[in-house]
Order: C-alpha cells, then structure tokens, then sequence
C-alpha cells in the first residue's frame, strides 16, 4: 500500500467502463478526484477530454502527472486535499466529477460533490458495502442516512463490479462503480439541508428503537413526532430503516 493509501486501478476493462459512462455524463466542467499514476485520466485524453482538472493529495502523484501526461491536454493538476479544496476556483459551470474514490473518504467526498450548486453528474467507485447502502431501499438490510442523502439529490445508477485484483496492490474488499445525476428538483430546500441531515441522523441514532423513540431519546418533543407521524401516515412502532427517504422530506415539514 501507498503513503496515502492508494490502490491503482490497472484492469483497462474497468477503466473503459468509467470513461464510457463518464462521457455519457458528459457536462462543461470536468474534474478528476485524486488520480494518482493518471490511469482515467490518459483514457480521458484519449477519448479527447482537454483543458479539465485534477485534484491529488500526493506530491509524488502530482510530480508524476506533470511530468506525464501530455501537455497539449491542457490538464491543471491541483495538489489539494479534495475535501479542503475550495470549489468555487473551478468556473461555475455544470460539472462532471469522476474518480475511483479513496475507501476512507468517500461518503464525505460524495457529500461534498452532491452539495456543490454546479454538480450535474459524476462517476465514482466505492467500496462493494458502501455502493451498497447507498443504493439501498427502505427496508433493505444496508439502508440509512447514506441512502437518504444519495437518493434525494441524483438518480443513481450501477456502472459495474469490480473485483480485487484489478488493482494494484490489490483492495481486500470488492467495489463497484456508480454513476450519479442531478436531479432536477431537490426535495428539501438547501437551506433546510442541515436541519434535515440532523433529523435524518438522529432517527438512525438508536438503531434498535423505533422512530418515535429514537427522536424522542434526541431531544425532538414527543407530541410533536406523535402528530408527524400520524399525518405521514406512518404507525408509531415502525422503525427508522422502514421509512423511504420521501416520507422524512414531509416529516422534516412537521417537526
């Protein structure tokens, strides 16, 4: 394993795919998420992408870059940690992001992208479990707060699996890669987002109680969750992992 943790992805199956969807997504800004030996990003070029960006955290990755990826690309290479890069240094204009995401950070990445007010789409891979419980319905076995955030700002599609050893060193975990597309509405106002994300986590706070309980154990009054829940229609034994990410937008609106 690398200094930061990197796992390079060599299958140039896997690596097609990405570029495949990636330029299906295709929008006015282009932005690679920690492309380590540039593996994407020399598809990327080849399939004729220029003058986009690339963020990398390493400095011995970013030397790389620079001294191999052909200069009539026009590629900036930005050495920044991604989840302290200041995006409104890219034009404001519509974005595609694309990245085999670090394990560690990819929920918060993934947060920070669906936020930004320019996404349009992006191409990611995550962990196998994490892709998973992103795309997880009410009452599967891997829904939660990662689910509802997802779900509620773009459409989210499986790309394809990806297995071990199309990396090197090899992960010890299975991933897959998801593409993402903005929505055209939000459901929940941006100005409401963090007190929504506080209700959402809150409910999932005490797995083992039901909705009703978990709220109420975080300070939510009581009679206020009861009359929620009743004009939601939703029975006061039902459990957190049971309620579709829609029915926490109308109950944001109640409580």
């Amino acid at each position: 394993m690398q200094k930061y943790g990197q796992h390079f992805l060599v299958s140039e199956s896997i690596i097609s795919q990405i570029v495949d969807a990636a330029l299906v997504l295709r929008a006015e800004n282009l932005l690679e998420i920690g492309p380590g030996k540039g593996a994407l990003t020399q598809q990327l070029i080849a399939r004729g992408e220029k003058n986009f960006t690339v963020v990398e955290i390493d400095p011995a990755m970013v030397d790389f870059l620079q001294q191999h990826l052909p200069k009539q690309a026009g590629v900036r290479v930005l050495q920044q940690n991604f989840l302290q890069a200041d995006l409104s240094q890219l034009a404001p204009k519509p974005t595609l992001f694309v990245s085999n995401l670090p394990y560690i950070d990819a929920a918060d990445i993934l947060d920070k992208t669906l936020a930004w007010p320019f996404f349009q789409a992006a191409v990611f891979m995550f962990q196998k479990e994490q892709a998973q419980r992103i795309r997880a319905r009410a009452g599967e076995e891997f829904y939660g707060p990662l689910s509802i955030f997802s779900q509620l700002r773009a459409q989210i599609s499986p790309i394809c699996k990806v297995s071990r050893g199309c990396f090197n060193p090899p992960p010890k975990v299975e991933s897959m890669v998801l593409a993402f597309q903005k929505r055209a509405l939000w459901p929940v106002p941006a100005g409401e987002w963090p007190r929504f994300k506080k209700l959402v986590n809150a409910a999932f706070l005490h797995r083992r109680k039901t909705l009703f309980n978990s709220w109420a154990l975080c300070g939510y009054d009581k009679q206020k969750i009861q009359q929620a829940l009743e004009q939601c229609g939703v029975a006061p034994t039902v459990r957190p992992e049971q309620v579709p990410p829609e029915t926490y937008v109308k109950l944001l609106g109640l409580l």
